[in-house]
């Protein structure tokens, strides 16, 4: 059963969060922005979509602005706000202090929990929370624009390009500037380009586009209700969570479609922090996967997660199941359904699904594998020595995450942008394996199949191969974000255009 609930007017909230964790060296030793420079009159405003992958990434820029010395301020609905502080990782709790959090009231809304059952794995309970946030979070958020525009020399949107209305009220401002975050791969703007395209043959990919693989129901919300610009942004540029060594011949593309209509594009990604398999321990409880990879020997588990938008079906499942019980692989398994609209609410559930399950398949595997029901710390569990690759749904969030920590990825896409990443990843970057095409999302993958990719993955001359490109990979991201890397500039250039 779904659950009705109210959202405040907005409000500053300053609750810290419960973990602290290692950050990329940036938070702590990049200079701040000079006080001379015009910092302290410009405000920049933070408007993500109300998705996980998407609060997700803008809170990350949120938080790396911040770290610079500017005033920031994250405006989503109250149940957004609580879900995105409670699982960011790898920011400390002076870092979450340093953003102004803002509740967009909204209308109430209900959500139905996910259908395991559906025809289409895209999450199409929560179509809710995006109409009654498409309708109602207009109105705050111009409210708290205007109040920031009547105090600061310049206020900077910088919004999922979802959020056409956000661009919008930002150019009814007469000190106002938008910027779209594109949270998903850079290639799958060029993929639309004519350039990108010719680039695509020449590369022998097969191009899938994103509402291809959604449901008509999103497709039209996202045209007729979101009303994105028909331009590719309708403010000064984007910006987008990749970087050069990921998709340099894609983001050229981009870059140069948008300059010949004068516009910006930043490449400043990973936006999620590059966590270090060396931290510390913290004095703060860990998670007991954590716990449990420090048991394992160094490269030998299998991550097995995908995300906070795709539910299996129990006839999957069984079969995922199956293939993890009978092989010798060691693995964690992320074993939940999609989010709800309001993940942080209190659910009256009754017994999972999967309670007949699990016993059995826990008695069978112990020792050898993990299964987490609830929310796990993905950050920490791809930095973790321990684990060797990720068998993901291929989420943009997930992808980056994994390669930025030198994993490579089992590619498991369930809908939107997903076939295009595993596309991208598996035959593009050379860095992952295919565990089932998009192309067969109705039908259930048995678990000789899944064993054998695994296998292929973890024993085999290509599989060790995938996991040297992979590891090389994370190497050419990390030294991006370093002083002299590529998305380290493109942060940097950002910065000194909205402060100019």
């Amino acid at each position: 059963m779904g659950i009705f609930f109210r959202h405040v007017d907005e409000s500053l909230i300053y609750t810290l969060p419960f973990f602290l964790l290692i950050c990329t060296p940036e938070q702590h030793t990049r200079p701040m922005v000079a006080k001379g420079s015009g910092v302290d009159s410009v405000a920049v405003v933070a408007v993500p979509f109300p998705a996980q992958g998407h609060l997700n990434q803008l809170l990350h820029l949120s938080l790396r602005l911040a770290s610079r010395g500017l005033p920031v301020h994250y405006a989503a609905p109250a149940a957004q706000v609580r879900q995105a502080r409670a699982r960011v990782q790898g920011w400390d709790e002076a870092a979450l202090g340093s953003v102004a959090f803002h509740e967009l009231g909204i209308s109430e809304y209900y959500c139905p929990p996910p259908d395991p059952a559906a025809p289409s794995p895209f999450p199409s309970h929560v179509m809710p929370l995006f109409e009654a946030y498409t309708a109602g979070a207009r109105a705050p958020l111009a409210a708290l624009l205007a109040r920031l525009s009547a105090s600061h020399r310049r206020v900077v949107v910088v919004h999922d390009r979802i959020n056409a209305y956000a661009g919008e009220e930002a150019a009814r401002l007469p000190n106002g500037e938008a910027f779209g975050l594109h949270c998903l791969a850079a290639s799958t703007l060029a993929g639309k380009m004519d350039a990108g395209l010719r680039l695509l043959r020449e590369r022998g990919l097969v191009f899938v586009a994103a509402d291809a693989c959604a449901p008509g129901e999103f497709v039209e919300y996202v045209v007729k209700r979101a009303r994105p610009s028909k331009e590719i942004s309708p403010g000064a540029g984007i910006l987008v969570n990749t970087c050069r060594p990921l998709e340099a011949e894609f983001m050229d593309v981009v870059a140069d479609h948008l300059a010949a209509d004068g516009k910006k594009c930043f490449a400043v990604g990973p936006l999620n922090p590059l966590l270090h398999a060396d931290a510390p321990k913290q004095s703060k409880p860990r998670h007991e996967s954590l716990d449990w990879l420090d048991k394992q020997p160094p490269a030998s588990v299998l991550y097995v997660s995908f995300g906070t938008t795709s539910t299996l079906r129990t006839e999957q499942v069984a079969e995922l199941a199956a293939a993890l019980r009978d092989g010798n692989q060691r693995f964690i398994w992320v074993l939940r359904d999609a989010d709800r609209g309001d993940e942080s609410a209190d659910h009256d559930e009754k017994q999972s699904r999967h309670a007949e399950l699990l016993p059995m398949f826990t008695e069978r595997t112990q020792g050898r594998g993990l299964v987490v029901t609830g929310w796990a710390p993905q950050l920490e569990i791809l930095a973790h020595d321990a684990t060797a690759a990720f068998m993901s749904h291929c989420g943009w969030n997930s992808t980056v995450e994994s390669l930025s920590h030198g994993k490579p990825i089992l590619a498991w896409p369930m809908h939107g942008d997903q076939p295009w990443d595993a596309e991208l990843v598996c035959n593009y970057l050379k860095a992952g394996m295919l565990v089932r095409p998009w192309e067969k999302h109705a039908e259930v993958t048995p678990a000789d199949a899944i064993r054998q990719v695994v296998e292929a993955a973890m024993l085999s001359d290509e599989g060790m191969a995938v996991q040297q490109r992979a590891k090389v990979l994370g190497e050419a991201v990390r030294a991006s974000l370093a002083d002299g890397g590529s998305s380290r500039k493109h942060l940097d250039d950002f910065i000194a255009h909205i402060t100019k």
